[in-house]
């Protein structure tokens, strides 16, 4: 599997993940279902979230993930996946309140996000289950406890 990441730093924050990180989170994600995959990962700051979170969901507040996937026109094949935009003040204060540490609550965000990208929902009880079970699975094959489990 190869992944061409675009990885966009569109605010500044302290302590990112670095590019080979993105990479792999998303390689773990994507590489069951693709051969190639071609993604934009945009880190963007609390304003511009809650700008696409208030315009595309309806939500008028930042969030942690926004996953945008591509839609080719008919008779056109680009291994494009899509866009994720990632709010790491967001994703900062959740892994303080859930007690996780931050680069394996970023890697669930961007493993989540992908999967997004390729389809997969949490809209009804059993895709969620589904979503959450591909989340641990692949998670737990980059060494990083369930982000589900209730010991927190």
């Amino acid at each position: 599997m190869s992944v061409e990441l675009d990885l966009q730093i569109a605010c500044e924050f302290d302590d990112l993940p670095c590019e080979q990180q993105f990479e792999l989170w998303a390689d773990k994600a994507l590489s069951p279902y693709l051969e190639h995959a071609e993604l934009t990962i945009r880190i963007a700051d609390e304003k511009e979230s809650q700008e696409l979170n208030h315009q595309y969901r309806g939500k008028n507040k930042p969030t942690n993930v926004l996953s945008f996937p591509f839609e080719a026109p008919p008779g056109i094949e680009l291994p494009l996946v899509g866009d994720l935009i990632i709010c790491p003040q967001v994703v900062k204060l959740e892994s303080i309140e859930q007690e996780k540490p931050f680069h394996e609550h970023f890697a669930h965000m961007v493993i989540h996000g992908c999967l997004h990208l390729l389809g997969f929902d949490h809209i009804n009880e059993q895709d969620a289950m589904e979503m959450e079970s591909l989340e641990k699975e692949f998670l737990a094959q980059l060494g990083i406890s369930d982000p589900y489990r209730d010991d927190l």
